[in-house]
């Protein structure tokens, strides 16, 4: 084919690209490096990194930026690992394995907002909740989940939510695998343990990877799970840097502070994922 006509046919998808994203990563640096308050919009001019600084000097920034790195941390640790457990569990045939799996993965097509309502509600209410439920049955003090631990709350439902992804992309990627290896290993005396190192864990590498890199992508923008439940709090306990970006802008009113906050944020997920790409991969292809 022409190669002129074949950017002639790659230039409109360039174009969209370009002003789906390009445009508004660079109006958040702008607003970035001026005074732009909603309240007081006549007030607004250039002010370089000021913006920066009241975000970086901010008391909030240092719990947000640590509850973050924590959440995305402790989330893509229990996924990972117990999307790997169920999926090689249900990788075996057994009776109803169809209704199953479509069980296992139906966490994930619940919405953000509404998975928080029915953890809130339906789970860690203190009084009507099922875990109270249970631990007065039990004779044991129902937990305040929402006020007592918020960030392990907070966790515990974006796991619910995404383990299930991890266990869709770990059991169509199992089902490539090769079962002649397999049953050579299991002829040569390899066990259970022998076979997960050796040949399942090596040919997940990559859906690992890709799992990991998603799975961060989202997670370091988590919000509707910390605004239906714990709203942040108590005090700054479950803010992570997106929360804080949201009070900055739209209770704050301080665009510019904001959009410093975003610029930082797109930097932070950046240097993550090359980080966490890297080590993944060298610690799986050795």
């Amino acid at each position: 084919m022409n190669p002129t006509l074949v950017r002639w046919l790659q230039a409109p998808s360039i174009i969209v690209l370009f002003l789906w994203m390009i445009v508004p990563l660079s109006l958040t640096v702008y607003f970035s490096t001026i005074r732009y308050n909603l309240l007081y919009p006549e007030r607004s001019g250039f002010v370089g990194l000021s913006n920066y600084e009241y975000f970086w000097t901010d008391p909030s920034f240092m719990p947000a930026l640590l509850n973050t790195l924590i959440l995305v941390g402790s989330v893509l640790a229990i996924s990972v690992v117990l999307g790997l457990a169920i999926s090689i569990l249900i990788d075996r045939p057994f009776r109803g394995r169809g209704i199953v799996r479509v069980m296992l993965i139906s966490p994930f097509f619940i919405m953000p907002t509404v998975n928080a309502l029915i953890w809130k509600n339906m789970m860690m209410n203190p009084i009507y909740g099922l875990f109270a439920v249970v631990a007065t049955a039990f004779g044991v003090e129902p937990i305040d989940w929402l006020t007592q631990l918020p960030l392990l709350s907070v966790i515990i439902i974006v796991s619910w939510q995404w383990t299930p992804f991890a266990i869709l992309i770990f059991m169509t990627s199992l089902q490539s695998q090769d079962q002649e290896q397999k049953e050579a290993a299991t002829l040569d005396g390899a066990g259970f343990w022998a076979q997960f190192w050796n040949l399942t864990l090596p040919h997940l590498a990559r859906p690992i990877s890709i799992v990991l890199l998603i799975q961060m992508i989202f997670h370091l923008s988590i919000f509707a799970e910390i605004y239906v439940t714990t709203g942040g709090g108590p005090g700054v306990q479950s803010t992570n840097l997106t929360y804080l970006i949201f009070t900055q802008a739209l209770q704050g009113f301080d665009i510019g502070v904001a959009s410093a906050g975003g610029v930082f944020a797109i930097i932070l997920a950046n240097i993550v994922a090359i980080f966490l790409i890297r080590a993944v991969g060298k610690t799986l292809t050795v």
